[in-house]
């Protein structure tokens, strides 16, 4: 039963709160590794059509798989990181399906004995946010983007965002598998008339991770498959880059009355090729199911598209059972075994995971739960920080001025936080000058774009353009009095009363200056020299003096 978007808007928002979805995700990940899973054919991305092929991932007769070892430890070591159960067999199995881009006529993956399962990861969710799906919070943002807003938000260390509770996801499997060809369907003279194939892709090494269906928002759905990248990332077993393939997500969602206990008839959503897609998707989808439950139809169990041009699901074809598939063992390979040993040795190469670090920054270095989240978001950012506060007088002022000023100037010149001009090290340096007091905050800032700019260190650029801060007792009290002589009819309206005119007295010696003068020196000799006490003033932000 289809439905015009005007009749599902306005039917689910007629029924806002009355359903629950219920989400489940299967994320696709290609496995970092040099050749394919069965073969020694290259993984590279971007190579020519049909150039990375043999007979083995062309599945020509007679030619046999042989399992790429360090694609088992790749996916042991994901499996570990999501807190899975790694068998100590596994099988795999062959899955029959047609299609012009799967030469085989199967793709080998993993059924009834899978690598991995029972696993789990935690995510943070608003414990007011609603259960319905419908209507649910706008907070759908790419991984990057908090990176780049944090310059924009400040870096007080004030969390501002609401209260969160943690949210335990399952994850029913984690098995490894090889991927598809590809299909293209555009891009060529008779693209109108022809599909063209290009085999690159076959054989690729892909680990398929399969969600419990726990999830009840597009925003939970989105937060999941956010830390579930960043994990992956972290223990470099993908680099997850969506626009090459290497992550893609498909969703399971239905939709039951708040209260009920039997899940709803489930629809699979394909084509979610970003985050944001997903959860507009998601969105749409659960609207409407909703829509068509309460216009008296049923929802049939079929596969989806999302047409981002159109912003709705568009049926493609009855779902597939699993006896569809006519599963069997692959008699080619022999199980699977992962001892012990092998997951221990595993285990001792596996760097720190995001959620540790995270709590770990803060204890160690005093930082608030919003810089940690900020701070952790890549691996490389959490390791440039932490540096970065080694090298400082202290890992707050570093955690400050990464985001306050390094963030927004990377965003700036589109440049990563590995290819940072400013290293770790020099910006260390730099913030104990500035602690110090040997320069001011402000004059700090204007060295830092220098550096940015040059990838000169701080001293090179303070000794080149003479820009030490002047805290010399008797050469702060000549430009003082400098100034005070220069305007003395300032000066006998401060005497009678005018105190406003303080801040104006210290703008012109730091003007005399330069901005290198010392601020909490002039404010002291301005007082004494004016024969009153007045409050201290900066002519600059307070956090630059």
């Amino acid at each position: 039963m289809e439905l015009t978007p005007e009749q599902i808007t306005a039917i689910a928002e007629a029924k806002r709160g009355g359903y629950e979805a219920v989400i489940g995700l299967e994320v696709h990940v290609q496995l970092k590794t040099a050749s394919k899973i069965f073969c020694g054919c290259s993984t590279r991305f971007g190579d020519p059509p049909n150039t990375n092929v043999c007979p083995v991932c062309l599945g020509l007769p007679g030619a046999l798989p042989v399992l790429n070892r360090e694609a088992v430890e790749l996916a042991i070591r994901a499996a570990l990181a999501l807190n899975c159960r790694v068998n100590p067999s596994s099988r795999f199995a062959r899955k029959n399906y047609f299609y012009p881009d799967l030469p085989k006529g199967y793709q080998i993956s993993q059924y009834d004995q899978p690598l991995s399962e029972h696993g789990w990861l935690e995510i943070e969710v608003s414990p007011e946010a609603g259960a319905s799906g419908l209507g649910a919070e706008k907070r759908v943002l790419s991984p990057e983007a908090s990176l780049g807003s944090a310059r924009d938000k400040g870096a007080s260390g004030v969390n501002t965002e609401k209260e969160k509770a943690t949210k335990r996801v399952g994850i029913t499997r984690l098995h490894l598998e090889e991927d598809a060809g590809k299909s293209l369907h555009e891009g060529f003279p008779d693209s109108g008339e022809k599909t063209y194939l290009d085999f690159n892709r076959c054989g690729v090494p892909l680990v398929e991770i399969v969600s419990e269906p726990d999830l009840r928002t597009p925003q939970e759905a989105y937060d999941y498959l956010t830390r579930l990248k960043q994990i992956l990332q972290y223990i470099e077993v993908s680099d997850c880059d969506m626009e090459k393939g290497s992550l893609r997500c498909d969703a399971n969602v239905s939709v039951r009355r708040l209260g009920a206990e039997k899940f709803g008839v489930k629809t699979e959503v394909k084509n979610l090729n970003s985050f944001r897609y997903l959860a507009r998707a998601l969105e749409h989808e659960i609207a409407r199911q909703v829509a068509v439950l309460e216009s008296g139809g049923v929802i049939e169990q079929e596969t989806r598209l999302w047409n981002l041009a159109a912003g709705r699901t568009e049926p493609m074809r009855s779902k597939e059972y699993a006896h569809d598939y006519r599963y069997f063992p692959e008699p080619d390979l022999v199980p699977l075994v992962v001892d012990e040993a092998w997951q221990e040795r595993i285990r001792a190469t596996m760097p720190e995971l995001p959620e540790a670090k995270r709590v770990r920054f803060i204890r160690e270095y005093g930082i608030s739960e919003y810089d940690a989240e900020v701070l952790t978001a890549t691996r490389a950012l959490a390791d440039y920080f932490e540096a970065a506060a080694k090298a400082a007088p202290d890992g707050k002022l570093a955690a400050n001025w990464i985001q306050s000023e390094l963030l927004g100037l990377l965003k700036e010149a589109g440049k990563e936080i590995e290819d940072s001009p400013v290293g770790p090290g020099a910006l260390g340096e730099l913030l104990k000058l500035v602690a110090a007091g040997t320069l001011s905050g402000k004059m700090g800032k204007s060295i830092f774009q220098k550096m940015f700019a040059t990838g000169k260190r701080a001293s090179e650029i303070i000794v080149a353009e003479q820009m030490q801060q002047i805290t010399d007792a008797s050469e702060i009290d000549r430009l003082c009095r400098e100034v005070l002589a220069a305007n003395a009819p300032q000066v006998e309206a401060y005497k009678r009363g005018k105190e406003a005119l303080f801040g104006f007295f210290v703008g012109q010696v730091m003007k005399a200056s330069r901005g290198q003068a010392n601020p909490q020196m002039v404010n002291e000799v301005l007082k004494k020299l004016l024969g009153g006490v007045a409050r201290d003033w900066c002519p600059v932000a307070r956090d630059s003096c």
